[in-house]
C-alpha cells in the first residue's frame, strides 16, 4: 500500500545504511532530545570511531542527500523508505527494539502545499489500509527556531518554581528540551501545560500565513483536521507545521 501510493505520486525509495556516524544523529536530532540521551544504540568500531544504529530516518536521508549531491536534482526532491530502525530503551508500550517504519521526505522546498501533500498522502495510506475512518487528524504549527526560542524562555519562566508538580523526566527537559514538558502523559504535568503560555503568542507572522495555507490546503482537499496548540516536536530540525494522526 505505502509502495504504490508514493510511486503513484513520484517518490523514489532509498535505503539508508543501518548504522551511521553518530554526529549525523546528534548535531541534527539535538542532544537533549530522549533519542539521543537514552534510545540510541551506540557502539566504537575497532579504529575507536562512534557509530550508531539508526533510531529514525531522517536524519541518514538527508546526509545522503547532501553527500550525494542531490542539490544539483530538480527540486524538491521527493523520498520514501520502509526500514528496521533501532532504540535502546522501549520508549513506547509495544514497540521493539528493532521495528519497521515507514516514511516519506520532501526535499529542497519549503511551501505550505508541499506540507499539505505529505499530510495527503498519509491519509491516503490510511484509507488504502482501511483505518482512515478511525484516525482523527491533529495540526499545529512550531514556527520557526528564532520563535521557538523566544517561547522556550517564556515557558522557562513559567515552570521555574514550579519543579515539584513535575515528573522526574520532566524536571530534566526543564532545562534540556522545555518544549516536550507539553507533551508529557502524566496528569499532573498535564494541568500546569494547560495553564502554561501558548505557542501561538510567539509564532512569527510568516509561520502563521504558512499555517493557515496548510489549513486552507487540506479543507479543499476535504480533510478534516483538529487544531492541537499542545502538538509539538522535541526533535531539533523540527519548524513550521507538525502533526499527528490519533
Amino acid at each position: 500500500v505505502v509502495r504504490h501510493r508514493l510511486r503513484q505520486a513520484g517518490f523514489r525509495r532509498i535505503s539508508t545504511p543501518v548504522f551511521e556516524f553518530t554526529d549525523v544523529f546528534q548535531r541534527s536530532i539535538g542532544d537533549d532530545t530522549d533519542i539521543v540521551q537514552k534510545e540510541m544504540y551506540t557502539f566504537k568500531d575497532r579504529k575507536g570511531r562512534s557509530l550508531t544504529l539508526k533510531p529514525e530516518s531522517t536524519a541518514g536521508v538527508v546526509r545522503a542527500y547532501i553527500q550525494n549531491g542531490m542539490t544539483q536534482l530538480p527540486q524538491p526532491v521527493e523520498l520514501y523508505y520502509i526500514e528496521p530502525h533501532f532504540r535502546y530503551d522501549r520508549p513506547q508500550k509495544g514497540r521493539y527494539r528493532q521495528f519497521w517504519q515507514f516514511g516519506f521526505e520532501v526535499i529542497g522546498e519549503s511551501n505550505p502545499a508541499l506540507d499539505a501533500q505529505v499530510i495527503h498522502l498519509a491519509h491516503k495510506i490510511h484509507e488504502d489500509l482501511g483505518i482512515g475512518h478511525l484516525l482523527d487528524l491533529q495540526v499545529n504549527t512550531i514556527g520557526t527556531a528564532e520563535s521557538r526560542e523566544k517561547y522556550q524562555l517564556a515557558l522557562k519562566d513559567f515552570y521555574i518554581g514550579k519543579e515539584r508538580s513535575l515528573c522526574k523526566d520532566c524536571q530534566g527537559r526543564l532545562h534540556t528540551n522545555t518544549m516536550r514538558l507539553l507533551d508529557c502523559k502524566e496528569e499532573d504535568c498535564q494541568i500546569l501545560a494547560e495553564l502554561a503560555p501558548k505557542m501561538v503568542n510567539f509564532i512569527d507572522e510568516e509561520s502563521k500565513k504558512f499555517h493557515e495555507d496548510v489549513k486552507d490546503f487540506l479543507t479543499e482537499m476535504g480533510i478534516k483536521f483538529t487544531e492541537n496548540p499542545r502538538l509539538v516536536r522535541g526533535l531539533d530540525y523540527y519548524s513550521k507545521t507538525v502533526f499527528e494522526f490519533w
